[in-house]
């Protein structure tokens, strides 16, 4: 058996953990072929890094188990942990400078979260109106 790398990658509550070794080119996402993933902007996103990383990425199998959130946040915690996998797997500098000047997101967590909910309102912004006649 060849090296081994897991990564990790997070969006809002979503939870991604890659496993990459060397292999054929496979990226399975919970047990299922990229190729199938619904819906396809959620899809086109996730292999975003694949297509960055040309012949590279028909290097190694990708497995990735993906958790919580929606089903774009996993998405994009998805395309990080595919990214940062590769960058680590081939330790290759030029490739993390490719990533980075694309959309510095594919290696980096994005820390927004979701604000709390205050009083008298519906949410964290809205507020029930004030009258003043």
């Amino acid at each position: 058996m060849g090296k081994l790398v897991n990564t990790s990658g997070k969006r809002k509550t979503a939870i991604a953990r890659a496993s990459v070794r060397s292999g054929k080119g496979r990226v399975r996402v919970n047990h299922k072929p990229i190729e199938l993933v619904e819906p396809e902007i959620a899809r086109l996103k996730m292999m975003e890094p694949l297509i960055l990383a040309r012949e590279k990425a028909e290097k190694v199998d990708i497995s990735i188990i993906v958790e919580g959130g929606g089903f774009m946040g996993q998405a994009d915690s998805v395309r990080t942990a595919i990214a940062r996998g590769l960058v680590e797997f081939f330790n290759d500098e030029e490739l993390k400078e490719r990533y980075l000047k694309y959309d510095r997101a594919l290696l980096v967590n994005d820390p927004r979260r979701h604000l709390p909910k205050k009083p008298l309102g519906r949410g964290a912004r809205k507020k029930r109106q004030k009258s003043y006649r």
